[in-house]
């Protein structure tokens, strides 16, 4: 059972932010190479609300593992804020179009 994962952030954040996080991970997560094990997919953009993270695992606990890791300690680099919205949902469907 895989699970779907929102993140929206305060404003003020945006693409600089989440590049600057990006850059203290030890991967690079546009290039899609040695990703954090349990992540299925991941897009970020901005919405009319802010800037959102929208993410596929395989299980909660791996992203509960890379948010207490690398994450974790990226966000504290960066002094980014937390998220104000999280939601969690546990997934039916999740094709993948190319």
């Amino acid at each position: 059972m895989a699970y779907g994962l929102i993140l929206a952030f305060p404003a003020g954040v945006g693409e600089a932010e989440y590049n600057a996080v990006n850059a203290n991970l030890p991967f690079d997560v546009k290039a899609g190479v040695d990703l954090p094990d349990g992540l299925i997919s991941h897009a970020a953009g901005m919405s009319d609300d802010g800037w959102v993270v929208s993410e596929v695992w395989e299980t909660k606990e791996h992203q509960h593992a890379f948010m207490e890791g690398d994450l974790g300690k990226a966000f504290g680099i960066v002094q980014l804020p937390p998220p104000n919205r999280t939601y969690w949902y546990e997934l039916v469907t999740n094709v993948h179009v190319h």
